[in-house]
């Protein structure tokens, strides 16, 4: 019985090798050879990337702000005398708005300029003696040293009279009054604020991931609420830091109000426009997750390469890519789910993004 089996393996052995030497051409046998390796082509379709720009539009949330505003209060305690100030009008760089009672400062004034003028008279007379040697140079020192400090003390009382007046910062529109004239006032006392309401400014914050493409003078939209109407802005200040409560990164912008028709404390909508640098712009689609951030594929001599590449702004259809690509490359757009490193494709359709 083995006898048998052992025979019939034989025969089965020999009949295959006359198979392939009489069956099979040397040609036939050598294309077959590199067939057996060959992995599956992936058909795919793809673009070639090229430069250009990205723009998208982010909606936010913020505050309006006066370009300037200070809150007037007395540098000193006294009596209100005279109160120039007109509720909601204009006013003016350095306009007199409240004055308070100095005429006990005035009078000490007065008296000091007295002896002032006494004191310098004398001290001309000892120069013209010391020019002669007939007094000593600590006499005439003494009598110098007297009228520098009469001189300090003019000047403190004038600083002090300058302290009685309240005038207005820069060119603005008063608020409303919280004291009347005649009243006693105190530097704690808020008298009234002041506002300069053109341009106006719009507080916001945007995460932290679009910090890298937030720039000086991008345009933003500004919506009022209850007016739904639209004004124009620009971004004008940038803050240094990210605020680490919120991950978020502060934005300041200006926008004009001639009109007054936008109010410093409302709620703005804030449509900020981010439009990226000319760099490189892929389709959105061919953008896959990975764990070390993003990536994406691109066809080099008949084969898929996964090429990590870092994003900047995007919209729903393209993104900028700040890293990773050049102008020219070939990105896989369809069939991507499909791709291996290395997996040998076939492009159906590559077009010009």
């Amino acid at each position: 019985m083995k006898a048998k089996t052992l025979i019939t393996i034989s025969s089965i052995v020999v009949a295959l090798v006359l198979i392939k030497i009489f069956f099979l051409s040397p040609k036939q046998a050598k294309a077959a050879g590199p067939q057996a390796g060959k992995g599956p082509i992936v058909t795919i379709k793809a673009v070639v990337v090229k430069n250009g720009n990205v723009e998208n539009k982010l909606v936010l949330s913020g505050t309006i702000l006066a370009n300037e505003e200070a809150i007037l209060k007395p540098e000193v305690s006294g009596k209100i005398i005279s109160m120039q100030i007109k509720e909601g009008g204009e006013v003016e760089k350095g306009q007199l708005l409240v004055k308070l009672d100095d005429d006990e400062l005035r009078a000490t004034l007065a008296k000091q300029q007295s002896i002032q003028k006494i004191n310098e008279e004398k001290e001309r007379d000892l120069k013209a003696l010391l020019a002669i040697k007939g007094v000593s140079q600590e006499e005439y020192d003494l009598a110098l040293s007297v009228v520098q400090q009469a001189k300090a003390d003019i000047d403190l009382t004038q600083a002090q009279i300058a302290k009685t007046e309240i005038r207005a910062p820069f060119n603005g529109v008063i608020g409303l009054k919280n004291v009347s004239e005649g009243n006693n006032v105190s530097p704690s006392d808020i008298i009234a604020s002041v506002q300069q309401l053109n341009p106006i400014k719009i507080d916001f914050s945007v995460p932290e991931k679009y910090t890298a493409v937030v720039h000086l003078n991008d345009t933003v939209l500004i919506t009022i609420q209850g007016t739904g109407r639209k004004y124009v802005g620009k971004v004008y200040a940038i803050d240094p830091k990210i605020d680490a409560a919120t991950r978020s990164l502060k934005i300041r912008a200006i926008c004009e109000n001639s009109k007054r028709e936008i109010f410093p404390g409302s709620y703005a909508q804030v449509t900020l426009i981010l439009k990226s640098d000319k760099s490189v712009i892929m389709p959105t689609m061919a953008v896959i997750p990975d764990l070390h951030g993003q990536k994406t594929f691109v066809v080099r001599n008949g084969k898929a390469v996964s090429v990590l590449i870092e994003t900047g702004v995007r919209n729903d259809t393209s993104v900028e890519v700040l890293k990773g690509l050049k102008q020219g490359d070939t990105v896989a757009t369809e069939g991507i789910m499909s791709l291996k490193p290395n997996v040998q494709v076939k492009i159906q359709g590559k077009i010009k993004q």
